[in-house]
């Protein structure tokens, strides 16, 4: 008797990592919620629309509730799976949490509305995720225990049969594979699903990011050798950094042992409302949003490069991402080979533009690349760079046990902490996830003064661009071509103000004497660049002009000041934390002296043009 193929069930991406990969994970709620009813009839497997970067968007960009999110979503969705993408001990912030807050953050996910749990850690290291996947269990909902695929001297079929063994004795339901950066072939494709087949019992659920233009062609072969679940992504959104489009994955598979069920002509009404509803969203699509086959080389996730460049773009350096794309794997390599998937994509990420930046590698160094070092995120794949370790940590001993073993449990200190803005259990765990913005976002939402971010109107902005002068800008004298960023200047009014700017990477202060000038009509400031050179120019901090003084490799938001007037400090003591690209960056003393100025307090917004804090040299 020929044995049945079972009916290939799909899960549907665009409530979440299509716009993360695309438009850097900006979807509104609002904009979800009209389409809900048409998704939820389709018969979706699952919709995957929470996790991931979407919490830290909503409290960080669009000033929503992420929990108030879900409950929406699930009443607007009865009918369907809601799954979720989570961090392991991770959960959604960046880094472990004990397992009293694991357990907590699990109970109220399902409480809320999730029904599918993703569950992945960024170095593999399956000690990460016994904790969540048993909680999920215990909350009776389904554990998807993740593989997450890349390649290297250390990543082969062998080594992932072994961790999906590990995912099956700890109680997975299913087993997905995780290609965040589309890395995978059709071939290696074949081989890891047959390996995974003739050593597990649970199905197969391939998720392929289509950035190397490959991830369809993956899916089929997954398919065709075993594999029962798979991930696309409505053709609003998918493909290039995102996946493998919806409705030509049906057309494919239809009339084959393969076939969906699924009806194209209904998710053509879901895309076609999600392609006006991107328009809206215009200021931040990536400009990396096509097939790009020097990922097989950079593996850089796909919502890793659209939020990369938007990152770029704010500080004015779009032009150094392919430095940094040639960076990544340099860094990843020092790093033991590790994954990139969030949060180590981030810190990977973080530090090669930290190496571009300051044009020297590894003389800023991220705390969470110290931390790494030292073995609080889990076990490197494999012998990470002596040199480097040794310049980030020192002497200090890495720990070798699962991390989350050294904390003491912290749902009662937490829950102390946040009494005066959280009025709930899910608002303690938003402040867990993310202390200093999860507090203002609390903060600010009781006292009814929430502001999202501004959409621009594209058409209002073409229209009105008379009205704008550019803040970053390119010049061509004499056959020469330079690249022009305005970080600050003097207060208007005066007779020789200072611009201060940077030429090809360069810092440099221009003198501008005004000589005659027009009157210039229209009204506010439309755009947030604009706004970031006033707000510069009015935090009256000095230009740096000597070793002693104090700056950063790039704007960010003053999370420490670790020195006062009157310290002693040695150099490479740290003074300053600032968090930059939602990494924590320590900035250190150049010189050896006594600090006889601080120019700001936490929660600052700073730009290397400025003097942080001022070292009298010994």
């Amino acid at each position: 008797m020929t044995k049945q193929t079972p009916k290939v069930h799909v899960t549907e991406l665009v409530l979440r990592d299509g716009h993360q990969c695309h438009i850097a994970t900006r979807m509104r709620t609002e904009d979800m919620l009209p389409i809900c009813s048409k998704l939820d009839a389709i018969g979706f497997w699952s919709l995957e629309a929470w996790g991931g970067a979407t919490f830290d968007a909503c409290v960080r960009y669009l000033k929503e509730d992420p929990w108030a999110r879900l409950k929406t979503l699930r009443k607007a969705l009865p009918n369907s799976r809601i799954q979720m993408l989570l961090r392991g001990q991770n959960l959604l912030g960046y880094r472990h949490y004990s397992d009293d807050v694991v357990r907590a953050f699990v109970q109220k996910s399902a409480d809320n509305g999730v029904d599918v749990f993703r569950i992945f850690d960024a170095l593999n290291d399956t000690r990460n995720l016994q904790v969540s996947i048993e909680a999920v269990k215990k909350a009776g909902k389904h554990a998807e225990g993740t593989i997450s695929y890349t390649t290297s001297p250390v990543h082969d079929v062998a080594h992932f049969v072994g961790i999906a063994k590990e995912l099956e004795a700890m109680g997975s339901d299913t087993i997905a594979i995780k290609d965040m950066a589309g890395l995978l072939t059709p071939q290696a494709t074949v081989d890891l699903v047959k390996a995974l087949r003739a050593n597990v019992n649970l199905p197969i659920h391939m998720h392929s990011h289509a950035t190397s233009g490959l991830a369809s062609m993956n899916m089929l072969r997954a398919l065709e050798n075993g594999a029962v679940m798979i991930d696309t992504c409505s053709a609003a959104f998918s493909e290039g950094a995102s996946h493998p489009t919806t409705e030509s994955m049906i057309a494919a598979l239809q009339g084959t042992e393969f076939d969906t069920g699924l009806d194209i002509a209904a998710m053509q009404e879901v895309t076609a409302y999600f392609r006006e509803v991107r328009k809206k969203y215009w200021q931040f699509e990536s400009e990396f949003s096509g097939v790009d086959t020097r990922v097989l080389l950079n593996q850089v996730p796909g919502g890793m490069i659209s939020n990369l460049s938007n990152q770029l773009k704010d500080q004015g350096a779009l032009d150094r991402m392919d430095a940094v794309l040639a960076e990544i794997p340099l860094v990843r390599k020092d790093l033991g080979y590790i994954p990139l998937v969030t949060p180590t994509s981030q810190i990977v990420g973080t530090q090669a533009v930290l190496n571009v930046m300051t044009g020297q590698r590894y003389k800023s160094i991220t705390n969470e690349v110290k931390n790494y070092f030292l073995g609080q995120y889990g076990k490197a794949p494999s012998a990470v760079n002596a040199d480097i370790k040794k310049l980030a940590i020192g002497d200090a001993e890495p720990i070798t046990c699962r991390p989350a073993d050294l904390l003491t449990p912290e749902m009662i200190k937490l829950t102390s902490e946040a009494e005066r803005f959280a009025k709930s259990e899910e608002d303690v765990l938003t402040y867990a996830m993310f202390p200093d913005i999860g507090k203002t976002y609390l903060q600010e939402r009781n006292a009814g003064s929430l502001v999202p971010e501004a959409l621009h109107d594209k058409a209002a902005m073409k229209a009105s661009a008379s009205r704008f002068a550019p803040t970053e800008f390119k010049i061509t004298l004499h056959g020469e071509t330079f690249h022009i960023n305005l970080t600050g200047s003097g207060h208007a009014g005066e007779e020789k103000r200072p611009f201060y700017v940077s030429i090809d990477g360069i810092a440099e202060e221009v003198i501008v004497e005004t000589l005659s000038e027009i009157e210039v009509s229209g009204g506010s400031n439309g755009r947030g660049k604009k706004k970031a050179v006033s707000d510069s120019a009015k935090s009256g901090r000095p230009r740096p002009s000597h070793a002693g003084h104090v700056t950063t490799s790039m704007p960010g938001t003053v999370v420490a000041v670790k020195a006062k007037v009157g310290d002693k400090v040695n150099a490479g003591d740290g003074v300053l934390v600032i968090e930059a690209m939602k990494m924590e960056n320590e900035i250190q003393a150049a010189t050896s002296g006594i600090v006889v100025a601080v120019h700001v307090i936490k929660g600052d917004t700073v730009t290397p043009d400025e003097s942080l804090l001022e070292i009298q040299p010994e």
